[in-house]
């Protein structure tokens, strides 16, 4: 259970939410565009819905003076979700005392004792493994009303998003924990240990393990034609009844098999052969929705959710999260396949124009400038961070602003035992270069004005190097 504190925090934070409706001000909650983000603004709206405030939900790609420029004066009061960490000094010149921030990333000394934060780190908890924004937004419905518990299930869909099931057999481990056992209990969830494909129950089989792009495998990720060859080499048989079968219908025997030929496929093509912790894990499974959707698996519901924010349609993913399964759940199909196309293009983009990738065997940078689009640069990076061939290193990947910025996101690849903070990291080197960074010690981003490029990437070289 969260400890004292935290319970009489929360019961105070969510104090101030409902003074706030009940002197009728328009509420705009504003979120980041992942499927955290996306996910947190939803629960804290459905919660302001259910309360019948007066509400309104907005998307953002990061928190930045030209956002909260554009913000201010625009609203009554603001509940941001899944941003602002390191901003309070900013948000308290444009909002004054009309705003408060439901967070889970590392804040600075100078924000722990901000009582119109609520953040995981205040409380003794782990916002990069133990909550994220999704949890922490949760907690603040479900303590509004107990009725908001039925919320459960969408925050577990958020811990698997932001990449938190990282306990035993890639479990969710502290506070999400916690949560997946309220919506068992409540018959919203199930969980089995399983192969962690995408479209586990809606795609065939080899389509299942072409899109599946984490860890990402080359030669089998988005190769639908390479997987198919790969499963009949294992004599797995793709089709039952002339129709084809799904992951979720493969006994035992056959998923074995199937474990032991993408692990020898792995091993020749980038010398490792050790998947199986990143294939073999816990999975969830949203009990309400239709077996046959996208939304029934929690991964796969992730995906989709990070797909319309970094294509610039987080609208859509907001309104499933809030109860639209007709025309929005149709717009989410066309728009994975978008967003998935899109990543292709740029992972194959990196991996065939050399330049683009410095790899010393320790740090990897990646100059995705003139290539890959802002708003997705968190997803490239992330998809990178799962390559076998680069396991063991920190990712630094970059791309150029529409404003002009240089915007950078790293990431620990799998099986990094280095020794540095990446929250941290891209907070100090961004505030040399007058920007601003920060996030979690295994995934952050920064963003700087100028041309000095070249010393930002000495300061990441320093620090990881003292690491």
């Amino acid at each position: 259970m969260p400890n004292k504190e935290f319970q009489e925090a929360l019961s105070s934070f969510c104090d101030k939410i409902s003074d706030v409706i009940s002197t009728d001000k328009e509420i705009a909650v504003i979120t980041h565009i992942d499927a955290d983000g996306i996910i947190s603004g939803s629960i804290v709206t459905k919660a302001l819905i259910r309360r019948n405030a007066k509400c309104v939900l907005r998307t953002v790609s990061d928190m930045n003076p030209n956002v909260l420029s554009k913000l201010k004066e625009r609203h009554e009061f603001y509940i941001i979700c899944d941003l602002g960490a390191g901003f309070a000094y900013k948000m308290q010149e444009v909002f004054d005392e009309n705003y408060l921030v439901i967070d889970h990333h590392q804040l600075p000394e100078s924000e722990m004792s901000d009582d119109k934060i609520l953040n995981a780190w205040k409380y003794d908890m782990n916002g990069g493994t133990e909550v994220c924004a999704g949890g922490m937004a949760y907690m603040v419905a479900s303590t509004l009303d107990s009725k908001n518990r039925d919320l459960s299930c969408l925050a577990v869909v958020a811990a698997v998003a932001d990449r938190q099931d990282q306990g035993e057999k890639r479990s969710l481990i502290g506070l999400n924990s916690e949560i997946v056992d309220v919506a068992k209990s409540l018959g919203l969830i199930s969980v089995d240990l399983d192969l962690m494909f995408i479209g586990r129950e809606t795609k065939p089989l080899h389509e299942s393990l072409a899109y599946t792009s984490f860890p990402y495998i080359d030669g089998l990720t988005w190769n639908v034609d390479s997987c198919m060859s790969l499963l009949n080499m294992a004599g797995i048989k793709l089709k039952a009844d002339g129709k084809w079968r799904v992951l979720t219908e493969l006994d035992e025997d056959e998923k074995g098999k199937l474990l032991e030929v993408i692990t020898k496929f792995v091993a020749s093509t980038s010398k490792s052969n050790n998947v199986t912790d990143e294939l073999v894990g816990y999975i969830y499974t949203l009990l309400r929705e239709d077996e046959r959707s996208m939304l029934r698996d929690a991964g796969e519901f992730s995906t989709m959710l990070n797909a319309c924010g970094r294509i610039r349609k987080a609208g859509v993913g907001a309104a499933i999260c809030l109860g639209d399964r007709v025309s929005m759940l149709k717009q989410a199909e066309s728009i994975v396949r978008e967003y998935r196309n899109t990543l292709q293009k740029y992972i194959t983009a990196i991996f065939s124009e050399r330049w683009r990738l410095v790899d010393d065997g320790k740090i990897v940078f990646v100059n995705g400038e003139g290539l890959i689009a802002e708003d997705m640069l968190g997803a490239v990076s992330s998809l990178l961070s799962g390559s076998p061939s680069l396991y063991g290193r920190v990712l630094f990947v970059r791309t150029r602003a529409n404003d002009g910025s240089y915007k950078f996101s790293s990431r620990k690849c799998l099986r990094c035992e280095l020794d540095v903070n990446l929250g941290l990291l891209m907070r100090e080197c961004s505030s040399r270069f007058n920007g601003t960074g920060g996030g979690h010690e295994a995934a952050a981003g920064g963003r700087f004005v100028g041309d000095k490029v070249e010393e930002f990437v000495t300061c990441i070289k320093e620090n990881v190097t003292t690491a």
